[in-house]
């Protein structure tokens, strides 16, 4: 069910969205980019008075497992239906089109979210997203130069929950590899490592003190938490591996926070 899903044009995966409505209470529109002549595509999924999760994908052109894996995610039930869900399916599709890290212009969207917005597609999603409160926020990406699976937990200092060991520990046991953050392994501008706490697979980020470390060029998740989610989790899954391991990662990731989110605890997912 994960190979029939590689998608390498936009606009398929725009169609591979529509398809779905017919399965599910899936809500779909196009989001305006200002200034550019490209729109976003925004879906949203469940009942609108549950609590609200916000899943992204595609932020950087070159790393599609997240685009796939999160509409496989929707395709496949797999989104724990006690809460509704406001969902980014590519969040840069000139960038995906293209295969490359930035927009057309050749900026890097996911450091562009600070004053307002500093791309077209930032200033979308921020307008979009004004106002709405959720209760986690995840991006889906992946890491060129990882080998395994690892995790940004992004929060305030005051945030005392905790994703990272539920999340690879459920990786570990379907049989995934982690990567090793070791001190030499880049994560984040110059400096930041002093706002990290790092493990086995994964990163745990004091935001407020992190924050100054991007200046203005500010990424999605650490917005979100600035102003609209407890906590963002950020996926890395490792661009090395087969796309179909790469979407399972991601996969039992989103599914393992969702668990970790309703209290439940650890199981296996495929």
């Amino acid at each position: 069910m994960i190979r029939d899903i590689f998608l390498t044009r936009h606009e398929d995966v725009g169609s591979a969205w529509r398809s779905l409505r017919g399965q599910t209470d899936l809500r779909l529109r196009e989001i305006a980019c200002v200034g550019a002549p490209r729109t976003l595509l925004l879906a949203e999924l469940g009942d609108p008075r549950l609590p609200v999760v916000s899943i992204s994908a595609g932020v950087h052109g070159d790393e599609p497992a997240g685009v796939w894996a999160l509409l496989s995610l929707v395709r496949d039930g797999l989104l724990d239906p006690r809460y509704s869900y406001r969902l980014w399916p590519c969040l840069n599709p000139t960038g995906f089109d293209a295969g490359t890290r930035e927009n057309a212009e050749g900026t890097d969207v996911n450091r562009s979210f600070g004053r307002g917005g500093n791309s077209p597609e930032a200033k979308a999603i921020l307008t979009a997203n004004r106002d709405r409160m959720f209760e986690l926020s995840i991006d889906l990406h992946e890491d060129h130069e990882a080998t395994g699976f690892y995790l940004y937990e992004t929060a305030p200092p005051a945030w005392r929950g905790s994703y990272a060991r539920p999340i690879t520990a459920a990786l570990s046991a379907a049989g995934f590899a982690l990567q090793d953050l070791t001190p030499d392994f880049e994560l984040g501008p110059p400096g930041a490592e002093v706002a990290q706490v790092r493990s086995h697979g994964a990163v745990v980020v004091d935001a407020t003190r992190e924050a100054p470390f991007f200046g203005g060029a500010l990424p999605l998740g650490l917005v979100l938490v600035r102003r609209a989610a407890p906590c963002a989790l950020t996926f890395e899954a490792p661009r090395t591996r087969a796309p179909d391991e790469r979407i399972a990662m991601l996969r039992v990731a989103v599914v393992e926070a969702l668990r970790r989110l309703g209290g439940e605890g650890s199981e296996r997912y495929a």
